[in-house]
């Protein structure tokens, strides 16, 4: 994302840190507070950060939790599981009918996503089909993804040996998404994880495509479901 956030830039990065996978994990749990990871997400200065969530909080979108930690309220997750979801129409919108690649759209959408009031989502998602995901692999509707969060976990949890389908990619990095799709770590990719613990710097996996090294960034980064035992 550029520089100039607006509150729903903020609402989605929150919302993404209320039901945390992989690399959307706080890396220290001991750490309750969101306005540092904000601000990390966002690649803003924790002070900016810290006055959009004032703002957030005087508006009735963010409270304080009993750790000083920034909670969407009620009409919070509302709007932000709202433009969640009208990223993710959007993205089906440029890849679907104007010939974007996944990664491009990730882009175009943020640029976009003002722009489409809530029935133009709507009467474009019709037009689509009703998509079930977007290009990357998120279900549209926030419902749905918070309920298979349960059954997905970050490649670099499988542990050596470990296999799985990449189901979903990270999509706040946009170079970490478009490198995703140059190496062909896209969703419906099945993948071995050779060498990497969760903890280790550098993983190495297999896929259809030959070996692949991954920094634990990218690791973090894509959301595989395991295979369903016999």
């Amino acid at each position: 994302m550029a520089q100039g956030h607006s509150v729903d830039d903020y609402l989605e990065t929150i919302y993404f840190l209320a039901f945390p996978i992989g690399e959307y994990r706080l890396p220290d749990t001991s750490v309750p507070t969101l306005a540092a990871r904000v601000a990390e997400m966002l690649n803003v200065s924790r002070a900016s950060a810290g006055e959009m969530l004032k703002r957030l909080e005087a508006e009735g979108l963010v409270e304080r939790g009993e750790h000083k930690e920034a909670l969407l309220t009620p009409s919070g997750l509302d709007r932000a599981e709202k433009v969640v979801r009208r990223h993710r129409i959007i993205e089906r919108l440029l890849t679907d009918f104007m010939g974007y690649t996944p990664a491009e759209s990730h882009v175009h959408a943020d640029e976009l996503g003002d722009t489409f009031s809530d029935d133009m989502i709507d009467r474009i998602e019709e037009r689509l089909g009703y998509p079930e995901r977007c290009p990357h692999g998120w279900p549209i509707h926030t419902e749905r993804e918070q309920a298979e969060n349960l059954e997905l976990e970050p490649l670099s949890d499988l542990g050596p040996g470990g296999r799985g389908t990449i189901v979903r990619l990270a999509e706040h990095d946009g170079e970490l998404l478009e490198w995703f799709y140059d190496h062909g770590l896209v969703p419906g990719t099945a993948v071995e994880l050779l060498r990497g613990a969760p903890d280790a710097a550098q993983f190495v996996v297999s896929t259809e495509h030959g070996e692949k090294t991954l920094a634990a960034r990218a690791a973090g980064g894509l959301f595989v479901r395991r295979p369903v035992s016999a």
